[in-house]
């Protein structure tokens, strides 16, 4: 019988590493993962998959080199998956600095470490589909589409990217990079538009507000389901030779289309509940983005499944199941 795979997940506690920790769980690995103070950070979505008390937990400062060092010699795994640092582009331009330390300076740190210890450990980096910029509309992006990042966390992303990729070609390290496309879930924060938009809807439904005030409708963006993408980044790091691969739907859809799905999914006319807020505008956001996974379908055997068509349905659902649970759950306290 062959011996337990061993991963390490920094960034464990967001909503792909929730994901990820579920699905390595269920290919028999034996799952670690970092936070700052795991003594008292929660991991809320560890514990809402059912997962969290089969994860041991570390606290680590992933910009401190000694740190980490002394990270990976304890666990000793055969799979590091960094999914770490800062996850809003919008925050991204009012915390600049922040963005490229958490992203950039801490793969940099990361890949340091394995090539100092020399181990033969494969490592994943999350690179996104921000850092491709601006995509001419009905264009999709791939594998050799340039980089043109407009924020500071594309800029970061962009910059870990060709850093794991210099440490692949440069020493050797097995190191790929996923380019994601948005990918959504239950689990997404409330600082994401999509988690915006779906708890909205449902509140007004519920009559407990009439109004959403969101930025632009217009933004277009290829928008997946991200328990899907964690499968392809599992599939990535199986590869005999690492390679970066784009992960997408290959679809691209408008916020004003999500908007107008989730209200119908109410029963609702979202014109009739919605106003714009133009302060809420990004600066040099993005108008349009959508990414071809041809690559992936065709070596990694990975597609996308659950689409825009489904995806929103899907969302809404959830949400309202978990917003009918807490309600059971309050009146159950009173009782």
């Amino acid at each position: 019988m062959p011996a337990m795979k061993r991963a390490l997940i920094l960034g464990i506690s967001g909503q792909d590493g929730a994901y990820l920790s579920r699905l390595l769980l269920a290919k028999g690995y034996e799952v670690h993962g970092t936070s700052r103070d795991s003594e008292l950070q929660r991991f809320t979505r560890l514990e809402q998959l059912g997962v969290r008390e089969r994860v041991k937990t570390h606290s680590t400062s992933l910009r401190d080199f000694r740190e980490m060092l002394q990270l990976v010699t304890i666990v000793q795994p055969d799979e590091i998956y960094n999914l770490a640092g800062q996850t809003s582009v919008g925050l991204s331009f009012s915390q600049p600095m922040e963005a490229i330390e958490s992203i950039a300076q801490a793969a940099l740190i990361l890949l340091e470490v394995v090539r100092y210890l020399k181990l033969p450990v494969r490592v994943y980096n999350a690179s996104s589909s921000e850092a491709f910029g601006e995509t001419p509309a009905g264009m999709a992006a791939d594998e050799q589409t340039p980089f043109m990042p407009r924020s500071p966390y594309a800029t970061a992303k962009a910059t870990a990217h060709w850093t794991t990729v210099n440490y692949r070609q440069a020493y050797g390290i097995h190191a790929c990079s996923g380019i994601l496309f948005n990918h959504e879930s239950p689990l997404r924060s409330d600082r994401f538009v999509t988690k915006k938009i779906v708890t909205g809807v449902l509140e007004i439904a519920a009559g407990r507000r009439d109004r959403l005030t969101l930025g632009d409708l217009g933004v277009s963006r290829d928008w997946g389901y991200a328990p899907e993408y964690v499968e392809a980044m599992w599939r990535m790091m199986q590869q005999e030779s690492a390679e970066d691969f784009v992960i997408a739907t290959g679809e691209s859809h408008t916020v004003e289309e999500f908007v107008a799905a989730a209200f119908a999914e109410a029963g609702l006319d979202w014109r009739e509940h919605v106003d714009i807020d133009r302060t809420l505008l990004r600066p040099n956001d993005l108008r349009y983005s959508r990414g071809n996974p041809a690559k992936a379908k065709r070596e990694l055997g990975w597609e996308a499944t659950t689409k825009f068509a489904e995806l929103v349905p899907l969302l809404v659902n959830a949400a309202r199941q978990e917003l009918e649970a807490r309600g059971q759950d309050a009146s159950a306290r009173t009782s």
